[in-house]
């Protein structure tokens, strides 16, 4: 199946939290409707932001009615978001994009094809890192073909705004609640025996925004352990294997 003749009837489904994001999110917005793939729909959920977020989605939904908006009535959390963006969605394909983060214009155009070619219910692809406003020198964070259940307690290398899930596959879609939330669904998936597949393409940007909660390493690595003992009741031998060795990769990423 070559991606040119590739004809959109499948519908994809973007979910999109947004919390207090005005800064970022048009940017977010734009990079989906730039995408070479066209059949797709935005659901951003506004988390009872307190700037202008709302706003700026109004702006999109007037102009493209493939955005949409639901906001929500108290602020409960992105993973709340994300399960009720899931639950408004009509796309056999959920793929995830946090409102500071971009896609490359050919990334559901790459990506799709490459699920309904290999009957993947599980992808996720390479992606690179942004600095706030400043771009340095591009890093690129490479995807392995594939990754086990046993692999990704070593090694968390899915980024959650490369993600597609299809729900034809895999059945009902939704986030765990709770600290490293992403984390603690991909793992629900792969325990069950699902395998995810990497695509070794760049289509993503991931923005590292220095109070974001993903920016405390120290405390996201104290935060892993805790899901590996108590979470996937590990062992407190193998969590601590799994920690040294999710540390190591950690490390070994951004370094190389």
């Amino acid at each position: 199946m070559d991606n040119k003749d590739f004809v959109m009837t499948e519908l994809v489904s973007v979910i999109t939290p947004a919390y207090n994001c005005a800064e970022y999110l048009e940017e977010c917005i734009e990079s989906v409707i730039q995408q070479t793939y066209s059949n797709w729909e935005m659901i951003i959920v506004n988390d009872k932001s307190t700037d202008s977020t709302k706003e700026i989605v109004e702006k999109y939904v007037a102009k493209d009615p493939r955005v949409k908006l639901y906001n929500q009535e108290v602020n409960a959390g992105a993973a709340a978001a994300r399960n009720k963006a899931i639950e408004l969605s009509k796309g056999r394909f959920i793929a995830f994009l946090d409102s500071d983060d971009k896609w490359k214009p050919h990334k559901l155009e790459k990506q799709i094809p490459f699920m309904l070619r290999n009957k993947y219910g599980f992808t996720f692809t390479s992606y690179e890192i942004m600095n706030g406003n400043k771009r340095n020198k591009k890093k690129i964070f490479r995807a392995p073909s594939k990754i086990t259940y046993k692999q990704y307690l070593k090694n968390t290398i899915i980024g959650c705004l490369t993600v597609v899930m299809d729900k034809k596959i895999l059945g009902e879609i939704k986030v765990e609640v709770g600290h490293l939330e992403d984390v603690l669904t991909w793992m629900k998936y792969l325990k069950r025996g699902y395998i995810a597949y990497g695509l070794d393409e760049n289509l993503a940007e991931y923005r590292v925004v220095q109070n974001s909660v993903s920016s405390n390493k120290v405390k996201n690595a104290k935060r892993y352990y805790l899901c590996l003992k108590n979470e996937q009741q590990l062992s407190i031998l193998n969590s601590i294997y799994c920690q040294i060795c999710y540390m190591f990769n950690a490390i070994k990423k951004r370094i190389f």
